[in-house]
């Protein structure tokens, strides 16, 4: 299967800030985290992934009141029962990347126990593969 970009966008306000007058961290990381979900979720069914880990969320510019950002997410590695997404998080005028990270997703059962997915992922982009052997690498 080849790599699908999923991509959302939101428009900053006044409630979304922070005490400096810039993205609250944790607004952020709800989006984000929410955005790798929809990328996981897409391969299977919502109810079978279960987000396990954020690797990180590494802001490269702050956000402002007023800006459209753009979310886009992916999933890079598919091993037997987890799923990692790359989120990447951009100004959606210039383009500029605000932030970045990955997200670890197992595959369960209603139970919760994990299960293998048998998704198998078709990596042909050079950059595709460069956030696999990155995503490989997250422990």
């Amino acid at each position: 299967m080849k790599l699908k970009t999923h991509v959302i966008c939101r428009l900053v306000k006044s409630e979304d800030l922070n005490h400096h007058g810039t993205l609250f961290a944790g607004k952020t990381a709800m989006w984000f985290v929410e955005a790798g979900f929809i990328a996981a979720a897409s391969l299977t069914h919502p109810e079978n992934i279960v987000c396990i880990n954020v690797h990180g969320m590494l802001f490269k510019k702050p956000v402002s009141s007023g800006q459209i950002i753009r979310l886009e997410s992916k999933v890079v590695l598919a091993s037997r029962t987890r799923l990692v997404s790359y989120v990447k998080v951009l100004d959606n005028v210039s383009d500029q990347l605000c932030l970045d990270g990955f997200l670890s997703f197992v595959h369960v059962n209603l139970q919760g126990k994990a299960i293998p997915h048998n998704i198998v992922l078709e990596h042909t982009d050079a950059d595709d593969i460069a956030l696999l052997e990155k995503a490989k690498a997250l422990k």
